[in-house]
């Protein structure tokens, strides 16, 4: 009996001190800039086992969206078809970036602005097929656009839309996007390499311990890396990669008499409190992989309802987003050398119906009626 024990004693040790030794290996690998789980994020079942998928991964109701929100950039785009799509000689790739609108909450995937642009089946004035690739993803930060554009253009774009929104644009606010702050050393780097004004040292760029670098304490980023390949099944099956609701919210059109905007009241909204340093880094991002940029003021729910003189909508006292409008048809100006860039002011464009449950997000009408003027946007520029 004695002996029994000994060697289960012995077993116990040398299982413990094995898995010791694994999170320590794992953690000293695991650093920042040569991340284990990282590197494993590059390993995928889509495009292999199960179609990519049509928009990056994002959800909070995976058992009903077959979907969920994970922070490893190397497994969203492994997951998504432009990874398992080789370029044809034909093709005039087009891809989209921007927020929530353009990702497409509450749209089916053959519903968002890609959907749309995909099914006219447009082709450009040299016979080259359009092809739109949806690369949105929700929350409001043209750092987290930029973070996902310095991955996207290793894909051959030859046109980059990038939708955006004074929401997008407050200085103080680029870096409070979670998939910002969990991608820490890739943010600090576009801040180097391009001389944005966020600090490299914000406390709210995440910077790991020894511990939660070990195995054990990556286990969520693990756990969400194993589940996104697991949910593959269901979306080949289904093609659900969100639950749309029967019913929700609408957008407020009944408004608050407030006139602030971020702290600021009118009519001050100076060109310093806004992110145009991160904007004008994703124009010299496109172009230097090629690409002209067209940039696009999305639409937005302009109410007729309750106090509508003072704001267009929740989101926006009229002040404010006209001096945005203003600050912004400036910076593009067409004599402002930035590089290949269009401007598309399209805010107005769609009718206060065809919006859903944000001052943002579309109709499947309205997101056609978009859609059809970036049309002819794209076979101007594809000339």
């Amino acid at each position: 009996m004695t002996f029994q024990r000994c060697s289960v004693l012995r077993i116990v040790v040398k299982a413990l001190s094995l898995f010791v030794a694994l999170n320590i290996t794992f953690a000293l690998v695991n650093v920042p800039a040569n991340s284990g789980v990282a590197a494993l994020g590059r390993i995928s079942l889509y495009n292999v086992l199960w179609p990519g998928r049509a928009r990056l991964p994002y959800g909070d109701d995976p058992a009903r969206a077959y979907n969920l929100s994970l922070f490893d950039l190397n497994a969203m785009f492994a997951s998504h078809e432009l990874a398992g799509v080789p370029k044809r000689a034909d093709e005039f790739r087009v891809l989209l970036i921007g927020d929530s609108a353009t990702w497409g909450w509450l749209l089916h995937n053959e519903d968002t602005l890609a959907g749309q642009l995909n099914a006219m089946r447009l082709k450009t004035a040299d016979g080259r097929i359009v092809r739109a690739y949806n690369l949105g993803y929700p929350i409001m930060s043209l750092t987290k656009d930029l973070l996902v554009l310095s991955r996207a253009v290793a894909y051959q774009p030859d046109l980059v839309v990038w939708l955006v929104t004074l929401e997008s644009f407050p200085a103080d606010k680029q870096l409070v996007h979670p998939i910002v702050q969990h991608n820490a050393e890739a943010v600090r780097a576009l801040i180097a390499e391009h001389h944005l004004r966020s600090r490299p040292d914000d406390p709210a760029l995440l910077a790991p311990t020894f511990l939660q670098r070990t195995l054990v304490g990556q286990r969520r980023a693990l756990a969400d890396w194993l589940r996104l390949q697991t949910y593959g099944a269901l979306w080949a099956a289904t093609r659900i990669d969100q639950h749309i609701p029967e019913t929700y919210e609408p957008a407020q059109r009944d408004l608050d008499a407030d006139r602030s905007f971020k702290g600021l009241l009118p009519p001050t909204l100076p060109k310093d409190a806004l992110a145009f340093d991160v904007l004008d880094a994703g124009i010299r991002m496109a172009a230097d992989a090629g690409a002209p940029m067209l940039i696009v003021n999305e639409p937005i729910l302009i109410s007729r309802g309750k106090n509508s003189d003072v704001r267009y909508n929740f989101f926006y006292p009229r002040w404010a987003y006209n001096r945005y409008r203003e600050l912004m048809g400036k910076h593009l100006h067409p004599a402002t050398v930035l590089g290949d860039v269009y401007y598309f002011d399209a805010w107005n464009l769609v009718p206060q119906e065809e919006f859903t449950n944000s001052a943002v997000h579309l109709t499947p009408k309205g997101s056609r009626i978009l859609a059809d003027e970036l049309a002819t946007c794209i076979r101007l520029i594809g000339r």
